[in-house]
């Protein structure tokens, strides 16, 4: 049986407790929107931190979602914020 977006959330629904953590939808688009400000020519050293500390902050989501088990990220700060977090 295929699974469809709306069977892991709900339309309405926010949120989906997978792995025991409660994983806010769009967590997987602002991780991938994270690095690519972290790949920009024109973020700053400012925005770059920031948003690989967002991508720490949000790393535990993308853990319990599983996708450090199916996906090896090209961006070597990316993959190792995972790795350390799967750990």
């Amino acid at each position: 049986m295929a699974i469809k977006p709306k069977d892991m959330l709900p339309d309405g629904d926010d949120t989906a407790r997978l792995a025991g953590k409660v994983v806010r939808k769009g967590t997987i688009a602002a991780f991938l929107e994270n690095i690519n400000v972290l790949e920009s020519a024109v973020s700053t050293d400012a925005e770059k931190q920031s948003a690989k500390a967002m991508m720490q902050e949000l790393a535990p989501s993308v853990v319990a979602i599983g996708l450090h088990k199916h996906v090896v990220f090209k961006n070597k700060q990316a993959e190792q914020v995972l790795v350390y977090v799967a750990l």
